[in-house]
């Protein structure tokens, strides 16, 4: 069976519901992207991590990696993207007969749009409702650029495809080529349903037992696959028209980020970079420890006068070990009263716990367990400085993974077996990273400590660390 293109001329088909159109912005928003496009009124929606500002002819599919470590190195209001196509070619070809349908030769026809296309990638709404209420695409860009100042402006290019979706042609590409790379469809749309290998269908469809769907293959609600139906992918079987089910509204707020690998290799690092890595924290760690060492006995004294001892709290959590993770003291001052633990479960059973996954996360304004200096020290990080200790010790590095115990590296193994094949450290991609979305922040944990250790390097490490110190300045900045 071979799947045919939506028209221009006849109702557009759709699969699940939804048109080509709308296949685009699901694709997306399962990034946490809502695509606007200039002049066509909808929404602008707060849950959106990132939005992507296009033309309204254009439908484009592109790797968010390079974009996103520009958007967190550099941190510019607006991303111009140049997107340039890397489809082999922009024709195709038809026969030409004779008045006796005779063959004659091949017509090669150019219909496919520009090999170059113009996006704009922004994490701010106003930016997106400004591009929004443009009245045609020259002026959306005269005003990013008039209204953004040349310092906070970046411009990128990369590969990727952009499609027309004014054309019949283009609208099958992009939705072959969809469904081709696009593995979890469930991620915003709720009618997808798994099949076996990469196939999937709406729950009002029949399919035999035995009807053969290779490779990736959508099929639409209403229709009915037989035994003796072979589909080869990648391929999109249309809702019948009679049947065709009512789109639902994307839920921003249940979009769960993609789950981690579940087989992760971490790169092998040379050992002269991790023995440089290992001086680098000695030096870094011994400088720290000097510079900040009138602020230990100031903290140590408040402390003891507001609770008594002890003045230093270490909680067991793993780090890399030789064969397997061992168990470390990794010491904070003590911000907490001394039956914090006790507290602690009060709090979660009264439903106060804001973290996900196995952390305890509860709203310090309203946390009867943080001390007065506590809640001082905790807002500037300056709990943490004995962790530099840790460091010295080769329990911890400056920059890694967040230190964690072990009941919480178990709740996905192929992360805890990625963090732990390197040290933890004081600050890390999560902590640089994090959105603090509710229901969203134990996921992030995994998502950014994996990235880290796939990505590592001295110079990486290095730019985390500015960005902590730049961090650290701004939230000094804003009390």
């Amino acid at each position: 069976m071979v799947a045919s293109s939506p028209t221009t001329t006849s109702a557009p088909r759709t699969i699940w519901g939804l048109e080509p159109l709308d296949l685009h912005a699901r694709y997306w928003a399962a990034h946490g992207v809502q695509v606007v496009r200039q002049g066509e009124p909808s929404q602008i929606v707060k849950h959106a991590e990132l939005f992507l500002l296009t033309d309204p002819r254009s439908l484009c599919l592109f790797k968010l990696a390079p974009i996103m470590d520009a958007l967190n190195w550099i941190g510019p209001t607006v991303l111009f993207i140049r997107l340039h196509d890397t489809r082999e070619h922009g024709y195709r070809e038809r026969a030409l007969t004779d008045s006796a349908d005779r063959f004659v030769r091949f017509e090669r026809l150019y219909d496919t749009p520009d090999r170059l296309a113009r996006i704009v990638i922004t994490p701010y709404r106003e930016v997106a409702q400004l591009w929004q209420s443009a009245p045609d695409p020259l002026t959306g860009w005269r005003r990013l650029r008039r209204f953004t100042p040349r310092i906070e402006r970046v411009t990128l290019s990369i590969d990727g495809r952009v499609y027309d979706r004014t054309t019949d042609r283009e609208i099958a590409e992009f939705t072959h080529d969809l469904i081709r790379d696009w593995k979890r469809p469930d991620a915003t749309i709720d009618r997808a349903t798994k099949l076996e290998g990469q196939s999937w269908r709406d729950p009002e469809s029949t399919i035999a037992a035995d009807a053969r769907l290779i490779g990736p293959v959508w099929v639409g609600a209403g229709r009915s696959l037989d035994s003796s139906t072979t589909v080869i992918g990648p391929a999109v079987v249309w809702d019948a028209p009679d049947q065709r089910p009512l789109a639902e509204d994307i839920e921003w707020q249940s979009i769960e980020p993609t789950a981690p690998p579940q087989d992760i290799a971490a790169p092998q690092q040379n050992p002269v970079d991790l023995a440089f890595k290992r001086a680098f924290d000695i030096v870094f760690s011994l400088l720290a420890l000097l510079g900040c060492a009138i602020l230990f006995p100031i903290i140590m004294i408040l402390i003891w006068f507001e609770d008594g001892r002890p003045f230093f709290f270490g909680h067991k959590r793993e780090t890399m070990g030789p064969r397997e993770p061992r168990d470390f003291r990794c010491w904070k001052f003590r911000s907490m009263v001394n039956n914090s633990d006790q507290l602690t479960r009060q709090l979660i059973a009264d439903g106060k716990n804001r973290g996900d996954g196995g952390r305890v996360d509860i709203d310090p304004d309203h946390d009867p367990r943080l001390l007065r200096i506590g809640k001082f020290i905790r807002r500037y990080n300056i709990d943490e400085l004995p962790q530099f200790w840790n460091v010295l010790t080769g329990d911890m590095s400056i920059v890694g993974p967040r230190p964690s115990p072990k009941k919480e590296n178990q709740y996905c193994p192929a992360w805890r077996e990625a963090r732990l094949s390197v040290r933890p450290g004081i600050t890390g991609l999560w902590q640089i990273r994090r959105t603090r979305r509710a229901g969203y922040d134990f996921q992030e944990w995994i998502k950014y400590d994996i990235e880290y250790v796939e990505t590592r390097s001295f110079w990486f490490d290095l730019v985390i660390i500015w960005k902590t110190i730049m961090m650290m300045a701004r939230k000094g900045a804003r009390q």
